[in-house]
């Protein structure tokens, strides 16, 4: 049987540069602390997430080193990380695009804190999810 994650993007027992792991876990650690500035302060989690410096920072450290993660179990955590942020803003987009014209009705207030909660808990699922597969050394999908 030939583990298809291992034909395309190397094997998750594969050996990788050590340095390469902790700088993962200093992105994760960033998204992290950007969803506690989010989960303390009058700040949405989504908004700290998106706008919030720490994140800002890790996507950009995500671009830097995204190509020394290749061919290693680390490709995937990389990889979940920009798309963590890039689809967050996205679907933030989204909701705004939506609640803004149905506030005229009132709606749109609780379509926007809605939206903006469940937005929320997904950034933290995703940043959960990645962590603990970074913390087992494996990839975050198969």
């Amino acid at each position: 049987m030939v583990d298809n994650f291992s034909s395309s993007a190397g094997s998750p027992r594969q050996q990788v540069d050590e340095s390469l792991v902790t700088y993962t876990n200093i992105i994760y650690a960033l998204h992290s602390l950007s969803v506690l500035i989010g989960l303390t302060s009058a700040v949405t989690v989504v908004g700290s997430f998106i706008f919030g410096l720490p994140s800002i920072i890790a996507v950009i450290m995500n671009y830097a080193r995204q190509s020394d993660a290749r061919g290693s179990y680390l490709e995937t955590h990389f990889r979940w990380q920009i798309r963590t942020f890039w689809f967050a803003l996205l679907w933030a987009l989204i909701i705004w695009c939506i609640s803004v014209p149905l506030m005229l009705v009132v709606i749109g207030f609780g379509v926007l804190a809605i939206g903006f909660v469940c937005l929320g808990i997904w950034v933290i699922y995703r940043i959960v999810r990645g962590w603990v597969a970074l913390h087992d050394r494996r990839p975050v999908f198969p």
